[in-house]
């Protein structure tokens, strides 16, 4: 989603800009043809991003914006503010008003307002891996793009586990665990949702409750602290030691957190979500972004698009 403020003070097209992120709409528009030049601007930029074709996660693709909103106020001739704020597909808006009376009540949205999702392994589309006998053949053979079922015990870390690990390194120190063959999921896990909110988000026993980051990290040397898409020093790092960059299903958290039969804590437990867990999963679906010949999915798919 893409939202413009435009004119008024500079900060009321930022305000505008915020405001203006609307439920989905745009469709509706381009049948029905717009009607005025605020919608005849959002056709426009509708289309011209599309046609950039940087889709979902950089990957290349037909659609990398699903709507633009606009607001505009009145403004100075001298001068045209405008604001932009990209909105990720996953809208987390709460709406209420404040007007101090009282503690805020935000009523829970109903489970039917979801569709039943429901996941079976492909072994015909996906191979499946053992990390507990990772070996560099096995991940050499790994092509871009192509999507792995994981099973077996990987590691966490995130940005404070780096940053630790960086300076234990900088010093000498021996680490609390050992790197090597192993996987390292980028990620935060959050204690699971238990009876008192079990009609709401489930976990069904699971060992957490969300996965939180989107990317996943087999033979990783260099500790890269980015999440997403990898660098150029990065990748040459990954391709120097015929590692490979891995990364798992964005933004639908709790599903990837099905994978997830155990965890544990291996070091750092002061810092939390941030501490190096070991997880044990099961069939953990994930595209091999970069190989371990440092060819980049985020530089094929847009080249192929």
């Amino acid at each position: 989603m893409l939202g413009i403020g435009i004119g008024g003070t500079a900060e009321k097209a930022m305000v505008m800009a915020k405001e203006s992120i609307d439920p989905i709409d745009i469709q509706d528009v381009i049948a029905r043809g717009p009607h005025d030049w605020i919608e005849e601007l959002r056709v426009e930029l509708h289309e011209k991003v599309n046609a950039l074709d940087i889709g979902a996660q950089g990957l290349g693709g037909l659609a990398t914006v699903l709507d633009v909103k606009i607001m505009a106020a009145t403004t100075h001739a001298a001068s045209k503010p405008i604001a932009t704020i990209p909105n990720c597909a996953a809208t987390r808006h709460a709406h209420f008003t404040l007007d101090g009376s009282g503690a805020a009540k935000l009523e829970a949205p109903p489970l039917d307002a979801w569709p039943k999702i429901t996941w079976q392994p492909n072994t015909e589309t996906s191979k499946r891996v053992d990390l507990n006998t990772l070996t560099p053949e096995e991940v050499a053979s790994w092509k871009p793009g192509q999507t792995l079922l994981l099973s077996g015990k990987m590691l966490t870390g995130r940005d404070a586990a780096h940053k630790r690990i960086a300076d234990m390194l900088a010093k000498g120190e021996k680490l609390p665990v050992d790197f090597t063959n192993r996987v390292i999921y980028y990620v935060g896990p959050v204690d699971p949702v238990r009876e008192s909110r079990r009609s709401r988000t489930p976990d069904h026993g699971h060992a957490h409750g969300q996965v939180h980051r989107n990317d996943a990290r087999a033979n990783r040397p260099d500790f890269d602290d980015r999440q997403g898409e990898r660098g150029p020093v990065a990748i040459e790092a990954i391709k120097n030691h015929k590692a490979a960059y891995l990364m798992a299903v964005g933004s639908v958290a709790y599903l990837v957190s099905k994978a997830v039969r155990e965890a544990k804590v291996l070091a750092f437990e002061d810092l939390g979500i941030e501490a190096i867990y070991e997880f044990d999963v099961q069939d953990m679906p994930v595209t091999v972004a970069v190989d371990s010949s440092g060819t980049s999915v985020h530089k094929m798919g847009p080249a192929e698009w």
